[in-house]
């Protein structure tokens, strides 16, 4: 008998898509609006992985015309320093979006620090008023990650409408928009998570499946109903016996493959289209100044 495999949902292919798109539309409005768009990214400390993704989100900037106003702060940092430099950054003509790289130092509060951007600043999408704007079904910026995946499952003409589908996972960051997202689009949605008792049963239901725990293989094959489109936003580094380390997400995509009819791999899934969406959040705000 021939064995199914899984089609991949290749979220770097679009995230390319999207940035030519951009390039576009920041090349036709520079002239009118006399500036590129402008985003600031601000870290704190020397995190090794926030700072290969903060690099990562510069580089992206560079291709597609957006100027960068990232900046960098020692770990001492304190909480005033950097509430200073949002509130003057919020005032910035030249800043159409502001995001501050997490985790921060212990000592420094990643909520207080988000609530001083102005929302319509916030290229992240998770300022308070953004998030309720997604709940009420109202024009706003939307979570990166979750606007990711909704994007992807468009791209690949996805029906959602009438389908169950399992969000596993409950972050602020992408459980819950998540959820709130695949409502609006009409799913059956279902959000479980690590204490939820007999997880499969759950997972076994949905026709789309997003796993968003930060758990290394967590679904398994036999927790996928046969045919149905995985999603996984995990991104896990792990160390095998030979010392050598590797990204993988929270499902095991080599034997889930057979069972799934569309999945994004890890990496080259979800993770291209966060980034392409913070940048597409960034020129919606750019072009929103000028009622383009």
């Amino acid at each position: 008998m021939e064995t199914k495999t899984a089609k991949l949902l290749d979220g770097k292919a679009l995230a390319e898509k999207i940035h030519q798109e951009l390039s576009v539309r920041i090349t036709e409005s520079q002239a009118k609006i006399g500036r590129p768009p402008g985003l600031a990214v601000l870290m704190v400390g020397d995190n090794p992985a926030s700072a290969a993704y903060v690099r990562n989100k510069e580089r992206a900037c560079a291709k597609v015309g957006i100027s960068s106003f990232g900046k960098h702060f020692p770990a001492e940092t304190t909480q005033g320093e950097l509430e200073e430099v949002i509130a003057a950054l919020n005032q910035d003509e030249q800043v159409d979006g502001i995001l501050v790289q997490l985790p921060l130092p212990n000592h420094l509060d990643a909520v207080t620090l988000l609530h001083q951007i102005d929302p319509d600043k916030d290229a992240d999408g998770l300022h308070p008023v953004n998030l309720g704007r997604l709940v009420r079904g109202e024009a706003g910026l939307r979570s990166c990650t979750p606007a990711g995946v909704m994007r992807l499952l468009q791209e690949y003409k996805i029906p959602l409408r009438g389908k169950q589908a399992v969000v596993v996972g409950r972050s602020i960051l992408v459980g819950k928009p998540m959820a709130l997202m695949l409502l609006e689009a009409d799913a059956t949605v279902t959000i479980a998570h690590s204490r939820s008792p007999n997880l499969s049963a759950i997972t076994k239901n949905a026709d789309i499946l997003i796993a968003a725990v930060g758990r290394p293989g967590l679904i398994a094959a036999d927790m996928v109903k046969p045919g149905a489109v995985v999603v996984d936003v995990g991104m896990n580094r792990i160390t095998d016996a030979s010392g050598k380390s590797r990204l993988v997400g929270d499902v095991e995509l080599e034997s889930t493959t057979g069972v799934a009819e569309f999945i994004t791999p890890v990496p080259g899934g979800v993770g291209p289209m966060t980034v392409a969406l913070l940048l597409q959040n960034t020129v919606a705000s750019y072009l929103k100044k000028v009622g383009s």
